[in-house]
């Protein structure tokens, strides 16, 4: 089986973990029972050998088209071949007292010979499990997993494989069950795969019927929501950066990173999107796991958390797998969660800020908190660390860290204004908040003062530059954003697609090249918008969302010229930016003035 491209792959969701279906009919990556558990099917990151689950048509001559179901995570693909037609409806149903993946082949048309081909591999396609054949059953053993696969049809094993052949004809129906569990406890009971779906079918509906969005891309940016959702746990409330691990950014290179934990920095962006579309109980929950997560002393906040709020995310390589498309090293845990990162204080501070502005109690401590975090940037605001895109070469003074650690003093100020809390001193923080301010328009500026650079003493320009006015640290019409927002367009945009910045091994330790980064070209979109460049931001936007694969899902980069997705997949923070970016456009009070002025929107 070849490596399928990352565009052909659809997502489902339960609120604990997700799936990803190609168009084939193969489940390639599914970890179990949790988002960041190990993969019980692992293909997406090595070959068939490594555990996958196909239900297709056997022959030649097979046309696919596949769609969600209205407002659904609920994925039908239809099958088109010369002897007739069947759809696959899959799902991992919600509310289930233990993980299941449920599937239904349905005949459409004439008679169809279908083949579930079955290769269960645990602990990342590395362990072949135990595997038992009953008439209609099968178990797959190893360990303390133990998957359980229920279906009327018999498989038989084969070279450490399980297949089954089965003939559909119009109107027949052939349901699926696998279900996951622990293998010292009692066997899972089986699930009404039809009533799963249309349960899993009316829950989806119900939660996107609460979006309050309107306007030409209300379809899209619901799309995105629900693909939102499905990244958060319906426990914790935490959102992981994407579905997968280790998904290359450079096709065969290096750059493959674990993103199934949730970055502290996409906090305020996710908020917004969140409360701006009437999700206020989700926003609740994704600031609560936060603060959680964060609890503590500042010095001791990490950048990324696990879903639960864990800490430690050992990073290690999984040697046995080739990885996608021959990208190796594939890693699992995530390194970069032990690196100093100073904009990460800035988000909190301001998901303290906006959860407030919105109306949600504030958090009983926060003001505490707040004091607590103020003097730990006092002390270290002036030091230099990894920067937000987490090179693994040397620490420096990048300028989107100094504007974050700026955010978080001035959020701070403004939160005990909004709070009128007369027993906190702000003249010392006010003070240091122009000093940093100060600071940062006199060091982070190319040598003749125009336009803003990277770091400190450097030339280069970096896409995170395009946070300064979203943030509020300028004007997007001041006559330096102006200019830096004119050379990132220049210098750093390729088919309307922005890339973070021009890689180096000096700076990120990695070889050079990647792609575009999806986020970086909505905060363009965004800029345009505040710059007043509506047209152009309108035109730039919908062109970027030409770039979503066909049932709405995007990846963390794209590559403008051969028109592939690159990195993790699905990306959180791509579709965040397809939603506040949708919602700049049409909106007088949109996320980038919201979170700039501190003023809800709507």
């Amino acid at each position: 089986m070849p490596t399928r491209p990352i565009e052909d792959h659809a997502l489902l969701g339960d609120g604990r973990t997700v799936a990803l279906v190609d168009r084939t009919g193969a489940v390639d990556w599914l970890c179990w029972p949790r988002v960041d558990s190990e993969a019980v099917f692992c293909s997406l990151l090595g070959t068939e050998d490594h555990g996958f689950w196909r239900l297709s048509p056997l022959g030649d001559g097979v046309s696919i088209s596949r769609q969600y179901r209205e407002g659904t995570l609920v994925l039908e693909t239809r099958f088109d071949t010369p002897e007739g037609s069947i759809e696959i409806v899959d799902a991992l149903p919600v509310g289930t007292d233990r993980p299941h993946l449920v599937r239904l082949v349905r005949g459409l048309g004439g008679r169809v010979m279908v083949r579930s081909e079955f290769v269960v591999r645990l602990a990342y396609g590395l362990t072949v499990p135990w595997v038992t054949h009953q008439q209609n059953q099968l178990c797959a053993t190893g360990g303390e997993n133990r998957l359980v696969l229920r279906t009327p049809v018999t498989h038989a094993g084969r070279d450490f494989r399980s297949y089954a052949d089965f003939e559909v004809g119009e109107g027949d129906e052939v349901t699926f069950d696998l279900c996951h569990g622990l293998s010292y406890e009692a066997m899972p009971e089986a699930l009404d795969v039809h009533l799963a779906l249309q349960t899993t079918t009316d829950y989806w509906r119900e939660w996107i019927a609460k979006a309050q969005v309107q306007g030409p891309y209300a379809a899209i940016v619901k799309r995105s929501l629900l693909t939102l959702k499905a990244l958060t746990n319906s426990q914790t409330g935490g959102m992981v950066a994407a579905a997968t691990t280790s998904l290359p950014e450079q096709p065969g290179g290096t750059r493959n990173w674990d993103y199934r934990y949730c970055w502290v920095r996409d906090s305020t962006l996710t908020l917004l999107a969140l409360l701006q579309t009437g999700y206020v109980d989700e926003a609740r929950a994704w600031r609560d796991w936060l603060l959680r997560a964060c609890a503590g002393s500042p010095a001791d906040m990490q950048i990324m958390y696990g879903v639960g709020g864990e800490r430690l995310l050992p990073e290690w390589e999984a040697d046995w797998l080739p990885g996608h498309g021959g990208a190796r090293p594939v890693r699992i845990g995530n390194l970069a969660s032990r690196q100093r990162q100073l904009d990460i204080f800035g988000e909190v501070a301001d998901v303290m800020f906006q959860s407030v502005v919105y109306g949600q109690v504030p958090d009983a401590d926060g003001l505490q908190r707040g004091l607590s975090l103020m003097k730990h940037i006092a002390r270290i605001w002036r030091e230099p660390d990894y920067g937000m895109w987490e090179v693994r070469g040397e620490p420096r003074h990048f300028t989107h860290s100094k504007v974050m650690a700026w955010v978080a003093v001035d959020r701070f100020v403004r939160l005990v204004e909004q709070l009128r809390a007369d027993r906190v001193q702000l003249d010392p923080w006010r003070a240091l908040r122009a000093e940093m301010h100060d600071w940062i328009c006199r060091e982070c500026l190319d040598p003749q003062g125009v336009y803003f650079v990277q770091h400190q003493g450097g030339r280069g320009l970096d896409a995170a530059l395009l946070m300064l006015p979203l943030v509020g640290f300028l004007p997007a019409r001041d006559p330096r954003m102006v200019a830096t927002v004119a050379a990132i367009e220049k210098h750093l945009r390729q088919d309307g697609m922005v890339c973070r910045y021009v890689t180096d091994p000096s700076l990120d330790g990695l070889p050079r090249g990647e792609g575009a980064f999806v986020a970086c070209s909505f905060w363009l979109v965004d800029n345009m918008v505040l710059q007043g460049r509506v047209d152009e931001a309108r035109a730039l936007y919908e062109h970027l969302i030409t770039m979503r694969n066909d049932v709405g899902l995007m990846a963390e980069e794209y590559d403008p010229m051969a028109r592939v997705m690159l990195g993790n997949f699905p990306q959180a923070f791509s579709h965040v930016g397809i939603v506040n970016s949708a919602l700049n456009l049409q909106r007088v009070q949109g996320p980038a003035r919201d979170r700039a002025e501190g003023k809800p929107g709507g």
